[in-house]
């Protein structure tokens, strides 16, 4: 298969946390008078960065104190939900990290969170084990958003590959487009949230144990 790097993007993929980041976005959406549908928001937010999301939502382009005064906002909620839970990685992932790590597969992380919820990631799911933090693209205010290739492209930067030699892992709809665009070799779905991919023709797991680790050699 001539695999020479793995990417993950993160919320909904290494860590099942849509349902924590759906409550979140329904208490701050309705402090603010709207409201979206779970389908609504895998549409409209997930696997876009706060920047986009907010201007979207708002309907107008907002001042970048504004965005980040209403991210940190909805931030905090999602934080606190997540402390409320045993916060863990997916299912199979530390095993699928070790044996990557064990066979010098290099891989990162291609994240729309933002450096506060990455830190915050880094403190309660032991991150630095796995991942360097200066390793890991990011939405930093200059990256665009999901569905552009951007961030997946920034990352084969950071592994040192191109992208016919580059397995991603996504789980959102905006994601999964922005891999599609970035021309990576392979695309795994992880469904961690029971959400329909029949219209793209890829593997789809639920726990990093189902993936055949042939593709490697």
């Amino acid at each position: 298969m001539d695999i020479k790097g793995v990417i993950f993007d993160f919320n909904g993929t290494l860590f099942f946390d849509t349902h924590l980041h759906n409550e979140a976005w329904d208490i701050f959406l309705e402090k603010y008078s709207f409201a979206l549908t779970n389908k609504e928001k895998n549409q409209k937010i997930h696997g876009k960065n706060n920047a986009e999301i907010l201007s979207n939502l708002f309907n107008k382009e907002l001042s970048s104190a504004d965005i980040d005064a209403l991210a940190r906002e909805k931030e905090d909620i999602y934080q606190s939900l997540c402390l409320q839970e045993k916060m863990e990685l997916a299912p199979g992932a530390l095993d699928f990290l070790e044996f990557l790590d064990k066979n010098d597969v290099p891989f990162t992380i291609a994240t729309a969170s933002d450096l506060y919820n990455l830190k915050f990631y880094f403190e309660h799911l032991g991150l630095q084990k796995y991942f360097d933090l200066n390793h890991i693209v990011y939405s930093d205010g200059t990256i665009k958003s999901k569905p552009h290739p951007e961030i997946f492209l920034k990352a084969m930067e950071v592994l040192k590959i191109d992208a016919n030699e580059a397995l991603i892992f996504e789980d959102s709809v905006s994601g999964i487009m922005a891999a599609e665009n970035s021309g990576a070799k392979k695309i795994i779905i992880v469904d961690s949230d029971n959400n329909d991919y029949s219209k793209w023709n890829y593997d789809v797991i639920r726990s990093f144990r189902e993936i055949d680790i042939n593709i490697f050699k």
